[in-house]
């Protein structure tokens, strides 16, 4: 690990709030070092995006300061390709990284050696439309690393990549001789080159900085949060045990009403040792997605795909046809690029010319970017159009059930976290009770504890899935009856 230098980032006492009833940040204060690999590390909504747009001047502190060192170059890895890049080329879009006025004779070069990282390839005259999202989210986290900033911010920078593609960035930011923060929730990603943890409390709003390595820290926190609950249930216990008393004593005359009085002081002195415990990742509770029950037979059936090959669309012929049933998941495979998301999408909209889709099964569709949430309804409406009859207190109960409070749903999907973008999709489905799911990589921003738990309940699910995803240990714990790799058809 590299010599960590000067402070290059450094927040005094920073306060900040979308919502004035709800702050994100309170009094936060931290500092990073040059060359430092830091992981940001809180609950969803904990503010981890909050302190990325502070550090990049996207937002400014209601008050205090958060300082970058002067001079020092920033680079972000977004997740969404800004409109007007859908239509350059590969080598026009990384080019305009660069000083217009001097050629970059080995921007060829440079383009490769990103690309290599994220392990894409791609022609130098191929437009960025023309990729599929997730390897548009893999050129946006190239073009933050051809950058070789000062202070290089991922959010999620493994979620659109394959196992050997997390093995090249890993090698490479182990390597990177300057200052990294990532925002991920892949545990054994992070544990291979952070050296340290930032870490944000949801219920206090502070940000606390530990020194170690991913799991190590992990358990530190934890550790500590249950020394704080340990204290707290000690001290509860003595000033129940003296309120007790004082409701006895203070019924007495003389002597034993002063001694009330002296107990009521301790009280208060206990109540005011009692600690602010931190709450670790809460984690969902079990859940069921209730399927369509009067769908008799075939869900769907596929005759031919649409693939991509050499760059080109092609249409293939599925023999035999593929017929998807209740209780059957479908996983369909195949290399970046080869349109395994273009497909969901055609067989989610009934445009996939040789698939279809028995009349009248309803469609849960998790799409990878969320593109289908209206981000300016809130969460509360996005809930409410997923059912027939709309009830109140069902829509408050199934969010609740996954994290997303009263208070969260009435702000717009917009303006909640990725990660709670995905369990708001989960909420749908449990309100939408689908026939057929399909599901573009599933995991995408959901913290690892919640896994688990949804593998869980698609591999219960009574209805049928069709499956894309690039987490062989999640795809382990759902039942596979069917596998259709788009690169050996």
């Amino acid at each position: 690990m590299a010599d960590h230098g000067n402070v290059i980032i450094s927040f005094d006492k920073v306060k900040f709030a979308y919502n004035p009833n709800k702050p994100i940040l309170e009094e936060a204060s931290f500092s990073i070092r040059q060359n430092s690999k830091i992981t940001i590390m809180g609950q969803n909504g904990a503010g981890k995006s909050t302190i990325f747009k502070l550090i990049t001047k996207e937002i400014k502190p209601e008050s205090g300061q958060a300082n970058v060192s002067l001079g020092a170059t920033i680079a972000i890895a977004t997740q969404v390709m800004k409109p007007e890049n859908l239509e350059k080329t590969i080598e026009e879009f990384f080019g305009q990284v660069f000083d217009q006025d001097k050629k970059i004779y080995d921007l060829p070069k440079r383009i490769a050696e990103v690309l290599e990282i994220v392990h894409l390839t791609a022609p130098l005259d191929k437009k960025v439309k023309q990729f599929s999202g997730g390897q548009q989210a893999r050129l946006l986290l190239a073009y933050a690393l051809i950058q070789k900033p000062d202070i290089l911010l991922l959010d999620e920078p493994t979620n659109n990549l394959d196992t050997q593609g997390i093995d090249h960035l890993t090698a490479f930011l182990m390597s990177y001789q300057k200052t990294v923060l990532v925002i991920s929730h892949d545990a054994n990603f992070l544990n291979a080159f952070t050296d340290g943890v930032l870490y944000l409390d949801s219920f206090t709003q502070k940000v606390e900085y530990y020194v170690g390595d991913y799991y190590n820290v992990l358990g530190e926190i934890e550790a500590r949060i249950e020394r704080e609950r340990a204290k707290n249930a000690q001290l509860r216990k003595s000033i129940q045990d003296r309120k007790d008393k004082v409701n006895f004593f203070a019924n007495k005359g003389g002597k034993m009403r002063a001694l009330a009085s002296k107990l009521r002081d301790q009280i208060e002195e206990a109540e005011d040792n009692m600690v602010e415990e931190r709450q670790e990742d809460k984690t969902i509770n079990d859940f069921t997605i209730p399927s369509q029950p009067e769908i008799i037979g075939p869900m769907v059936e596929i005759k031919s795909v649409g693939v991509m090959i050499n760059n080109e669309p092609v249409h293939k012929t599925i023999s035999p046809a593929i017929t998807v049933r209740k209780k059957q998941r479908l996983l369909i495979k195949g290399p970046n690029g080869i349109g395994k998301s273009t497909l969901l999408q055609a067989l989610a909209s009934g445009t996939e010319e040789g698939a279809i889709i028995t009349p009248d099964v309803r469609v849960g569709y998790y799409r990878q970017d969320f593109s289908g949430l209206d981000f300016d309804k809130t969460g509360y409406q996005a809930l409410e159009e997923m059912m027939h009859n709309p009830w109140n207190q069902e829509i408050y109960a199934t969010g609740a059930q996954f994290l997303l409070s009263s208070q969260i749903l009435k702000n717009k999907v917009g303006s909640l976290s990725e990660g709670q973008k995905g369990l708001l999709c989960y909420a749908r489905f449990v309100l939408q009770k689908p026939g057929l799911l399909i599901m573009d990589e599933p995991t995408n921003h959901i913290n690892f504890r919640h896994l688990p738990i949804i593998a869980k309940a698609l591999d219960e699910f009574e209805g049928a899935i069709i499956l894309v995803s690039h987490v062989p240990e999640f795809v382990d714990q759902i039942k596979i009856d069917q596998v259709l790799d788009l690169e050996t058809l």
